[in-house]
């Protein structure tokens, strides 16, 4: 097939579009490089089934051009910052729910499958047990609350038109590629900082937990979804089944307690105190299954993040 990967040039964006060229499908990565970049992707340039175009969800003329000749496309460009989107909703809803309706839109044009890839942050904290898709649902910041709404459209879309689309919600994602500073995710984020001799910083008191899936893990449960007829109409978790205090995540990146310095939260109105993902409806549907252990993602992240 040839698929479309917005948000193609982005951390994940980039480990989906090696995954599709590595079971043989053209790939076209579509991106606006705001917070992707061309480095992610720089090993695909000589590929003859890879091409890339910059442009944004929101220029409907350059996404049309761009969805020409295309069957299937995964949906991953967005806005992804939470305090970004408490500062300025209005931007994180026209990238969000503007750009999905624009992608909808092109997948209708063309009857193009659809993956919209969402966010595990729509769902209410924990009372301990695994998240399950049927877990309720509460998006605490306009970030979430945008995901979700994109989530609500394209199934919309499967019930009107009968497009096929699947929704799926990996949990707390981290490996190579994915970015370091204020945009990055914790993972990266600690074992830079302990590169560099600084201090770890966790917001409030570092006792909320999350479920950490390795990105290859992410791009394996990605494209499953994308090639499975059982997925089409679903909402589909992935993650390991297993939730790390954050605190514990600092000691075992660094390991040394004197590296570590709680500060004052800056959204603590949107903190999610318990996340833990209840992955077995991929299993069934999909036959996936995490492969990477958060020890060895750990040492394999920080290994990619010597060598840049």
């Amino acid at each position: 097939m040839r698929v479309l990967v917005t948000g193609g040039a982005g951390f994940i964006g980039r480990w989906v579009v090696r995954e599709l060229l590595a079971r043989g499908h053209e790939v076209v990565a579509y991106d606006n490089l705001s917070s992707g970049s061309l480095r992610n992707i720089a090993e695909f340039r000589g590929n003859r089934r890879f091409r890339f175009v910059r442009g944004d969800l929101l220029d409907e003329r350059r996404l049309r051009a761009a969805f020409r000749g295309v069957d299937a496309c995964v949906h991953l460009a967005a806005q992804i910052n939470v305090q970004r989107s408490i500062d300025g909703p209005e931007e994180t809803f026209r990238i969000n729910v503007d750009g999905t309706f624009n992608v909808l839109e092109e997948c209708r044009r063309r009857d193009a499958r659809l993956e919209l890839v969402g966010t595990c942050l729509v769902y209410d904290t924990s009372d301990g047990r695994p998240i399950g898709e049927d877990h309720p649902l509460k998006p605490a910041s306009p970030y979430a609350a945008s995901k979700l709404v994109g989530e609500e459209l394209a199934l919309s879309y499967y019930r009107a038109y009968g497009l096929p689309v699947v929704v799926t919600r990996p949990f707390n994602t981290y490996g190579p590629f994915q970015r370091s500073d204020s945009e990055g995710g914790v993972v990266s984020i600690f074992i830079e900082r302990k590169l560099r001799g600084k201090p770890l910083l966790i917001y409030g008191d570092g006792k909320q937990t999350r479920d950490f899936l390795y990105v290859e893990d992410c791009a394996d449960f990605i494209v499953r979804s994308l090639m499975s007829r059982r997925a089409v109409g679903e909402v589909i978790n992935a993650g390991t089944g297993r939730d790390v205090e954050i605190n514990r995540l600092a000691l075992m990146i660094c390991g040394d307690r004197r590296m570590i310095r709680h500060v004052p939260h800056p959204h603590p109105q949107a903190e999610i105190r318990k996340l833990v993902c209840d992955y077995s409806k991929a299993k069934r549907l999909l036959g996936w299954k995490p492969k990477t252990s958060l020890e060895d993602g750990i040492r394999k992240t920080e290994e990619w993040m010597r060598g840049r």
